[in-house]
C-alpha cells in the first residue's frame, strides 16, 4: 500500500468503527442486504435495484459486471455513498450508512472510498500535483508541502512520476486516467471504486492502466470495479453480475 502520511479519522458519524489507530475493527468492508433502489413515482416508476444483498472483504477485488441499464452504475453510487438505498440496508466496515449524516457521508467519500470514473474529471489548468492534492485539501490537509509530497508519492505509484507538473491537455489520455488514479488513492481510502475506468482508452492503454489495479490490489487495497467489458473483468478474482437490477451470478474466478 502507498506509502503516505494519513490524517486521523473524524468523528463524524457511526457507519465505521475503527481503532485508535484507524484501523477498521471488524466486519465485512462493505455488505448490502435485500436493497431496493427506485427512482419517480406512480406509472414513472423506475425500479434500478431489485432486493439486491452484496458481501465485499477486506483486500477482495471484484467485477460488477452488466449492460447498460442493468442498475450497476446505481449499485456503485450506493456502494460509493453518493446515493442512498430505497429500501434495505447498507453497512459500511460494521456500521449502517443510513445513519450518518450528510456532512457524515462527504467524510466518508473523502477519506474511505476512491473515485475513478470513466471521464477524467481533471481540472485543466492545473498541474497533474494539484489536480491529486484536491482530495487532501478537503480531508483538511493544511501543509502546501506536506499536500505536496503526498500528490508527487501518489502519481510515483501510478508511474507519472516525471509528470507531475504537466497538466492535462499535455497528457495522454491514459496518463489522465492515471492522474485520476493517483487522486483516488491519495487520501489511502479503505476501497477503489472505478466505474468503467478503460471506456474512454485505447487496447493498450486499457492493459496498462488495469495493471495498476492489480498492483494495487496485489499491495492489499479493496478494488471494486464496474463494467461491461469480459476482458477487463477476467482481471479480477470475483465476478458479480447484475441484470435488470438483480444480481443473476456471483462467482470466485481465481484465489
Amino acid at each position: 500500500m502507498m506509502e503516505v502520511e494519513t490524517e486521523p479519522p473524524k468523528q463524524t458519524g457511526t457507519a465505521v468503527e475503527r481503532s485508535s489507530d484507524g484501523s477498521v475493527l471488524s466486519g465485512p468492508l462493505l455488505e448490502l442486504a435485500e436493497v431496493s433502489k427506485s427512482y419517480g413515482e406512480g406509472a414513472a416508476q423506475v425500479l434500478a435495484l431489485r432486493s439486491v444483498s452484496l458481501v465485499v472483504e477486506r483486500g477482495d477485488y471484484v467485477a460488477i459486471m452488466g449492460q447498460s441499464g442493468s442498475g450497476k452504475s446505481t449499485l456503485m453510487h450506493i456502494l460509493g455513498c453518493l446515493d442512498v438505498p430505497s429500501s434495505g440496508s447498507y453497512r459500511l466496515s460494521g456500521g449502517n450508512v443510513a445513519d450518518l449524516s450528510e456532512a457524515a457521508l462527504a467524510d466518508v467519500r473523502n477519506r474511505q472510498v476512491g473515485f475513478v470514473f470513466q471521464q477524467f474529471h481533471l481540472l485543466p489548468r492545473i498541474s497533474a500535483w494539484r489536480n491529486v492534492e484536491l482530495p487532501l485539501i478537503y480531508a483538511g490537509v493544511r501543509q502546501r508541502s506536506t499536500r505536496r509530497q503526498r500528490a508527487e508519492q501518489a502519481l510515483a505509484a501510478v508511474g507519472l512520476a516525471d509528470r507531475v507538473d504537466h497538466r492535462p491537455t499535455q497528457l495522454s489520455g491514459g496518463q489522465q486516467q492515471r492522474v485520476a488514479i493517483a487522486r483516488a488513492l491519495v487520501t489511502d481510502p479503505d476501497i477503489l471504486l472505478a466505474d468503467e475506468p478503460t471506456g474512454n482508452l485505447a487496447s493498450d492503454q486499457a492493459d496498462e492502466l488495469l495493471s495498476i489495479f492489480d498492483t494495487v490490489h496485489e499491495l492489499g487495497r479493496t478494488v471494486v470495479l464496474i463494467t461491461h467489458d469480459p476482458d477487463v473483468a477476467r482481471r479480477s478474482q470475483r465476478q458479480v453480475r447484475i441484470r435488470d437490477g438483480r444480481i443473476v451470478s456471483d462467482a470466485t474466478t481465481r484465489p
